[in-house]
């Protein structure tokens, strides 16, 4: 009989527990790409796994853009000296009398302030009566009220001064310099100015959004949009409310990166390289650059395109691959679209799961204690 030598204890032990730690797997971020392409339809999954190229990214470079509807943008200036139900007039009556029908004695002028257009769109003057104001300018309503007092009292010369007050008013809240109601006056008609006449936006320009509800409607724009395409610089109309607020956007980084966090949009535009520097890049020790997976539900007309099918119908699962060692990697993950709701996702670099095996088996076999002398002795 053999004699069984102590010697060849050790490394039988260590093969032993090394397919032991193997087969039961170890602590990890996530997924390996093995798993993931595991779960594909190709495997009986439920996701299609695409590996991105330049006709995935043209296909995919998709999104939703903001904008007003065509009764905002069809919508014409409103005439700053228009007065409407609701506005508020100022109104000052000379006469060329001493003792004259409003003014009191040693005095020839009678200043009424706060005159309300009612909703019918009229106002009430002493001995003029009632006088239609909405749809006249400042200058017809004086004449009106001249021609109701010149039979009345010789030669009055009247003065019609037109405030803002309820009738051509907007609401401004959100982000901005200075929230409030403000008066649609001559310079500030549109959104752009009315924004600059309230302060500007208080949060980053790339990533403001402006919200515009009047009545039943609603339309947004981006901020920057207002300067870089004029044509969506739309007319206000009284009663408008504005809203400025910050992009509300993210995408949800996991894995071997820099930081797992659901994470904001920084620009309008966000490529899956900017995404992953955002969250502070690959980890060098433990990231593989040949594993970048963005995952989404992809609408039908985009994930058709993609496959190259026409069968496929609502929403489909998509995992897309970057591999930012291939030549061209880079430049996709460059041009490759990051979409609101995308999840990023960066597996482990196989060498990862060999140290933390090696290290377990280390740490079980000879204890926590145990040095690389022990070991190796």
């Amino acid at each position: 009989m053999t004699p069984f030598h102590f010697g060849w204890a050790r490394p039988i032990a260590f093969l032993a527990a090394f397919a032991a730690l193997s087969a039961c797997g170890l602590p990890n971020v996530g997924p390996n790409k093995k798993q993931i392409f595991s779960g594909s339809v190709l495997e009986d999954g439920d996701a299609y796994v695409v590996e991105v190229n330049e006709r995935v990214t043209r296909a995919t470079a998709f999104v939703p853009g903001l904008g007003f509807s065509e009764s905002f943008r069809n919508a014409s200036q409103v005439g700053s000296d228009t007065i409407q139900p609701g506005d508020v007039l100022g109104l000052t009556i000379w006469e060329n009398v001493d003792d004259g029908l409003l003014a009191g004695e040693a005095q020839n002028a009678t200043v009424l302030e706060m005159v309300q257009v009612d909703g019918s769109g009229f106002i009430f003057v002493p001995y003029a009566g009632r006088i239609k104001a909405a749809g006249n300018s400042p200058e017809a309503v004086r004449r009106l009220i001249t021609e109701k007092l010149q039979d009345q009292t010789p030669d009055p010369q009247v003065e019609v001064r037109r405030e803002a007050g309820d009738g051509a008013t907007v609401s401004l809240i959100g982000s901005v310099g200075g929230q409030g109601v403000y008066p649609i006056e001559r310079p500030t008609r549109t959104l752009s100015t009315m924004l600059a006449r309230a302060g500007g936006v208080t949060i980053e320009p790339e990533i403001a959004q402006i919200t515009v509800i009047r009545g039943n409607q609603k339309g947004r724009v981006w901020f920057a949009d207002l300067y870089n395409h004029p044509e969506i610089d739309i007319a206000l109309r009284g009663g408008d409310r504005i809203l400025v607020e910050e992009d509300t956007r993210s995408f949800t980084a996991l894995g071997a990166t820099g930081q797992q966090a659901r994470v904001g949009f920084e620009k309008q535009d966000l490529s899956a390289l900017e995404a992953i520097a955002q969250v502070g890049g690959l980890v060098s020790a433990t990231s593989d650059p040949t594993g970048v997976f963005v995952f989404r539900n992809e609408p039908e007309p985009i994930a058709n395109e993609v496959l190259g099918r026409s069968d496929l119908i609502g929403d489909q699962r998509m995992v897309y691959l970057l591999d930012l060692t291939e030549p061209n990697g880079m430049f996709e993950a460059r041009d490759f679209v990051i979409r609101d709701g995308d999840t990023v996702y960066v597996t482990e670099a196989p060498l990862t799961q060999w140290n933390k095996t090696v290290g377990a088996l280390v740490g079980s076999l000879l204890g926590p204690a145990a040095s690389l002398d022990q070991l190796a002795n």
